[in-house]
């Protein structure tokens, strides 16, 4: 899946734009993002390489790359096993066909996270519109899904550039997670 996504934080410090690939047979994800954190802007190209373990900062224009060990185990997209149905709701128009958007919002606890989390995601096939979880330097964070795809055009851009090969891993750098790759410091 592809798309464009929006990240946002409770105390207003962080606020990212930015578009995703998504794989989930590959457990890969690609991120190109724009934003603000504690009021300085940042511009990154980051890929998620869950089967290894790794994480890649990707600068295309100096073709350099920074790798870094990835902490997390991969979440597919959807609704996990132990969330609780909160409700379901038509965005849009319900009283005449094709102007609304049949969801269901799901609530549960983030595994090794100590918080809560919410997800709405369509009724038919499952694609995200939104997922907010509690962070305890943010407050809650809250991520909107736009403009998806089934599908990604260009999978290649989900492996490491060439010039990516020889970069070793910086073991001693704090491992990253999903979640955390919007807010670590640079």
């Amino acid at each position: 899946m592809t798309g464009g996504l929006m990240v946002s934080s409770q105390n207003e410090k962080l606020f990212v734009l930015g578009k995703y690939l998504y794989d989930a047979i590959g457990q890969r994800i690609r991120l190109f993002e724009r934003g603000t954190l504690d009021n300085q802007t940042f511009t990154e190209d980051i890929l998620l390489l869950y089967r290894e373990q790794v994480m890649y900062e990707i600068n295309d224009k100096d073709k350099t790359c920074k790798k870094a060990p990835l902490k997390a185990d991969f979440i597919p997209s959807g609704v996990p096993g132990d969330a609780s149905l909160v409700g379901q709701v038509v965005l849009g128009d319900s009283s005449r066909p094709g102007e609304g958007l049949l969801v269901n919002t799901w609530h549960g606890e983030l595994p090794n996270k100590g918080g809560k989390y919410l997800t709405t995601v369509t009724e038919f096939g499952c694609v995200p519109v939104t997922f907010s979880y509690q962070t305890p330097d943010y407050g809650w964070l809250l991520t909107r899904y736009f403009d998806n795809v089934i599908g990604i055009s260009d999978p290649g851009k989900l492996n490491p550039p060439s010039f990516c090969t020889s970069v070793d891993l910086k073991s001693e750098e704090e491992p990253v997670d999903f979640f955390s790759s919007f807010i670590r410091k640079n």
